[in-house]
């Protein structure tokens, strides 16, 4: 079961995990994409480093989610690597969904796009940057939840194990999280490149071109995001720093435990 909930009333929570990320509240969503830098963050135990996208509806004890990214989650693999994931819940990550093909739910349609193996290449600090676009969209006859890597079609989640997302969303967000096993305790888990967002590109791991699909199926730039930080001090976000071409966007994560996140 992914340990995580993203409910705004948690969320600075201390539960063991802490976010850096934007949300998107306030109407209804039939999708939401972004293209996301690639790195392989550093991972303690058996701990969790996210980056990803999250489409979510209902009430926090029972939130419906569909999630898509890349993770470094020593629970699952032992590569140490980042590789791409899916996850969803219908009851507030109670006791329904999973990770990739590991329950019913998702329905994976294009072989040729791997989840649980590493993702090569990925970018290197002060180097050459990697990124990859990442959609989930409704699809509007057939009512399930698409998921496209690259522009390319990788499968869809079932309508019939949602309830509140057989319909739109009502909140995105974009980011990421790292699970902590200690609660209440830093971790040197990084997240993103391990590196402060203010260290800017080609060292700093970033969010581009963030975009949602309106009521009407019409893809638009998200204005009005949220900014949601839960220890800045370890992991922080900075959002649209004028970086060119990269549209609306976000550098964000951080190394954990560092002479100014130690508490």
């Amino acid at each position: 079961m992914k340990r995580l909930n993203l409910s705004r009333n948690d969320v600075n929570a201390d539960d063991g995990h802490e976010h850096a990320i934007v949300s998107l509240t306030g109407g209804s969503y039939n999708g939401a994409r972004a293209t996301i830098n690639l790195w392989n963050p550093k991972v303690v135990g058996s701990e969790v480093s996210f980056s990803q996208i999250w489409l979510a509806a209902g009430p926090e004890e029972d939130i419906n989610t569909v999630e898509a990214g890349w993770m470094v989650n020593r629970e699952l693999s032992d590569s140490g690597e980042a590789e791409f994931f899916v996850y969803w819940t219908s009851d507030g990550y109670k006791e329904s969904g999973c990770y990739n093909l590991r329950c019913k739910g998702f329905v994976q349609t294009n072989e040729h796009i791997s989840l649980e193996a590493p993702i090569r290449p990925v970018s290197t600090y002060g180097g050459q940057q990697y990124d990859i676009p990442i959609e989930i969209t409704k699809n509007q006859f057939a009512g399930w939840w698409e998921l496209s890597i690259a522009d390319t079609e990788v499968g869809f989640w079932h309508p019939e194990y949602f309830t509140y997302l057989r319909g739109p969303a009502d909140k995105i967000d974009w980011g990421g999280e790292i699970a902590n096993d200690v609660p209440g305790r830093p971790t040197s888990t990084e997240m993103g490149s391990g590196h402060f967002p203010s260290e800017g590109y080609g060292r700093a791991s970033y969010f581009r071109t963030l975009k949602f699909i309106d009521d009407g199926f019409v893809e638009r730039d998200p204005e009005n995001l949220e900014k949601i930080v839960t220890k800045p001090e370890c992991y922080d976000l900075l959002l649209n720093v004028g970086t060119p071409n990269f549209g609306v966007h976000f550098y964000y994560g951080g190394p954990g435990v560092s002479a100014q996140c130690t508490t």
